[in-house]
């Protein structure tokens, strides 16, 4: 998405091209302008278009009327400073657009994103509620702690509020272990809980 350009009115635009060939000397001091045959001509506008161009340039002294004669290129650095300014604005009208237009498309993801997580939750509150007990399982390495610990000692659903389900070890499967089972390395637990109770899980055994 890119930031809209800044729109202006056909003869200030004009004006601006009329001081960017003062400054190119294409246009010199001293030199008169026709509104009507060299502006209105070349710029594909009428008259009084071009009237209004040069009117810009008179109020920023950069052009003169003379009474009876026409309009004149006045000053050539007054050009300059004013394409210098109206560059310096520009940029800066331009900056505050790409600004604007980065904070509405940050807001847009953020927006995504809420409704992303928002559809995640519900998804699995729903899976919780049709399917509570469908067991989650954790593999004990050698660098499980308290390995040869009961599950009495540990204080297993105090601690993490899951409830131990099942052990397997190889081929042996070991349902509704009671406190005296012990866990061993190599070892599947298989427990139920919430999303809660599966962290807690992995940080009791890995501290992660």
């Amino acid at each position: 998405m890119t930031s809209k350009k800044i729109s202006m009115p056909r003869y200030q635009q004009i004006a601006i091209a009329l001081a960017e060939r003062i400054v190119q000397n294409r246009y010199h001091e001293g030199e008169k302008i026709h509104a009507r045959s060299t502006l209105a001509s070349n710029f594909n506008v009428s008259p009084e278009t071009a009237r209004k161009a040069i009117n810009v340039l008179v109020d920023l002294d950069i052009m003169e009327v003379r009474h009876g004669s026409g309009a004149y290129v006045a000053s050539r650095a007054k050009a300059e400073n004013f394409l210098t300014q109206y560059h310096e604005v520009r940029s800066i009208q331009e900056t505050k657009g790409e600004i604007l237009a980065s904070v509405k498309r940050q807001q847009q993801e953020l927006e995504n994103f809420s409704t992303l997580l928002d559809s995640l939750v519900n998804q699995t509150k729903r899976i919780q509620h049709t399917a509570p007990f469908i067991p989650y399982q954790i593999l004990l390495t050698d660098k499980a702690l308290h390995l040869n610990a009961s599950i009495g000692e540990l204080n297993i659903w105090q601690q993490t509020g899951a409830t131990i389900v099942a052990l397997q070890h190889d081929e042996r499967l070991l349902l509704s272990p009671g406190p005296y089972a012990k866990f061993e390395e190599g070892e599947t637990v298989f427990f139920v809980g919430d999303e809660l109770s599966v962290q807690r899980v992995h940080r009791f055994f890995y501290l992660e």
